[in-house]
């Protein structure tokens, strides 16, 4: 029997993707009857406090144990999402329940929108159902072993055979080893696998195919598929619950129709051929992707914060007088001069979060629209926000365990797995250095078009008044001042106006302006 966890329908997932069942007033109907969403809600809650979900006992698990323990709570939430006939963000929140890494993370975040940004009508007709009712499960291999932020260094190859009419997947040295990808090195019967596409000996670069991996009748490894768990990482429990794996293709044979097609395609005679279909929405993707980094770095910081203000509020120390109680924690400055600044960045987070999604779904449309204005900044954003959320959560998380003095250290606090569970957003879907220099690149190249008469647009749109900005002062008289949005906002436009003007002007200096920078990182 397979693994996949064929044993559930499905049928309403595929249907909530284009309905988008969601109406004015937060309902939704299901078999005719109007159920209200805060019903439904306190249906789904409910649930996080069962037995399946339990979590106490995680960081006593070996990761044999851990491991299991997260496919059974995995397979409980599935079954509870198909009875309670849960739509796509109820079945996210439910899932969320689970509370450790798992395979499904991977499914439904990375090969689902994989497939829906990059496969033709007919390859979603295809393998999308398939995908929604989990009767196959997939992971998203895109990292080796000698390549991650530089995708277009990809080693593995797939090389068009007119003969047969198939892709010949192989992985020719140790580097080209798929190295990281979640749910593939125990659960994962098919992967989104990016190569470098060869037809006639001419490399048509990266690009992603549909790889079977694993048997659907005894879930082994397919001929010519090596695959295997990495092994242990940072942490006690933390990551451990995901089966990040290694996966090698010796001269694997796919079909043709496996190549996912939507914006280049190769013929029956080995043609390359691009659609008609815009290559810019495969970035499409890649902005969901990150939006949704952002949202989660604001639940991650969220816990910390909840777990350190619950701890100062009953933790005391010091300050008794004549024997009465010693002064509470959190009275003290230096506690709240710590604790409350990343108490309003989750809250900050969650706004972005949700200004991130609208951004998001302004761009898909756009785009199916043949409307590429906003993608510049849409990655721009995206790509910094990325990096400023992660790095400020999980910084925020070490602040927390801290402010919790020696308890915060134990496993029990929660602190130490939530930091060691979180701090690998740093790195993927962009380390957050390279997404930084991508968006002083963004910035350089809008000062550079000034001149031009490109008005820039979006969060961009100060850089208008860029000569007003740099001749500005602030003609703040009292503190309270501060306290008024429009000026805040003006001293953050003139100082990045300042400082991106500087940089651009610095990088004039040289004859190859690659010289001056570290943007070839990107």
């Amino acid at each position: 029997m397979s693994y996949a966890l064929a044993g559930y329908s499905y049928s309403n997932y595929a249907t909530d993707l284009d309905a988008r069942r969601y109406v004015t007033g937060y309902a939704f109907m299901i078999d005719n009857s109007l159920v209200s969403w805060k019903t439904t809600l306190q249906r789904i809650v409910a649930l996080s406090s069962t037995e399946a979900f339990r979590k106490d006992d995680r960081a006593t698990l070996d990761r044999k144990e851990l491991f299991k323990n997260t496919l059974r709570k995995a397979a409980y939430a599935w079954k509870r999402i198909n009875e309670l006939r849960l739509n796509e963000q109820e079945a996210y929140k439910l899932r969320s329940f689970v509370d450790q890494a798992a395979f499904t993370d991977l499914h439904w975040g990375m090969f689902v929108p994989a497939i829906q940004g990059q496969g033709t009508d007919e390859q979603q007709q295809k393998w999308l159902p398939l995908a929604y009712r989990m009767q196959i499960i997939g992971c998203y291999a895109q990292t080796e072993l000698g390549h991650g932020s530089n995708v277009q260094g990809l080693e593995t190859t797939a090389t068009f055979d007119p003969k047969t009419d198939e892709f010949v997947i192989h992985s020719p040295t140790l580097t080209s080893s798929k190295w990281w990808p979640g749910g593939l090195g125990k659960i994962s019967t098919h992967a989104v696998a990016y190569a470098r596409l060869i037809i006639g000996g001419e490399d048509h670069g990266v690009h992603g195919f549909i790889v079977q991996l694993r048997s659907l009748d005894d879930h082994l490894p397919l001929p010519g598929i090596t695959i295997g768990d990495i092994g242990m990482k940072f942490g006690n429990a933390a990551y451990n619950t995901m089966d990040n794996g290694v996966l090698r293709f010796d001269h694997v044979r796919i079909p043709r129709n496996q190549m996912l097609m939507r914006v280049s395609q190769v013929t029956r005679e080995g043609k390359y051929v691009r659609s008609n279909v815009p290559r810019q929405l495969v970035y499409g993707t890649m902005v969901n992707v990150r939006q949704k980094i952002v949202a989660d770095a604001s639940v991650a910081l969220s816990r910390a914060v909840c777990i350190a203000t619950r701890y100062s509020a009953v933790r005391r120390q010091f300050g008794s007088h004549n024997g009465g109680l010693e002064t509470q924690v959190i009275d003290y400055k230096t506690q709240q001069a710590r604790l409350f600044p990343l108490l309003a960045s989750a809250y900050a987070f969650r706004f972005v979060g949700g200004w991130l999604k609208w951004l998001y779904m302004d761009v898909t449309e756009r785009l199916q629209a043949n409307d590429f204005s906003t993608l510049p900044e849409a990655h721009a954003c995206t790509a910094g926000l990325k990096s400023l959320t992660t790095t400020a959560t999980a910084d925020g998380i070490e602040e927390c365990r801290k402010l919790c003095g020696g308890h915060g250290y134990l496993c029990s606090s929660g602190l130490p797995e939530l930091f060691a569970v979180y701090v690998p957003a740093c790195t993927y879907e962009g380390d957050n250095i390279v997404l930084l220099l991508q968006v002083a690149r963004h910035l350089v190249k809008t000062v550079s078009q000034l001149d031009s008469g490109n008005k820039p647009v979006g969060t961009t749109a100060y850089m208008a008044r860029v000569e007003q900005l740099m001749q500005y002062h602030s003609n703040v008289e009292k503190a309270e001042d501060w306290l008024k949005p429009n000026v805040v906002l003006e001293a953050f436009e003139a100082r990045a106006a300042r400082m991106s003007v500087a940089c651009a002007q610095n990088l004039s200096k040289f004859a190859n302006p690659e010289q001056g920078k570290c943007f070839n990182l990107v």
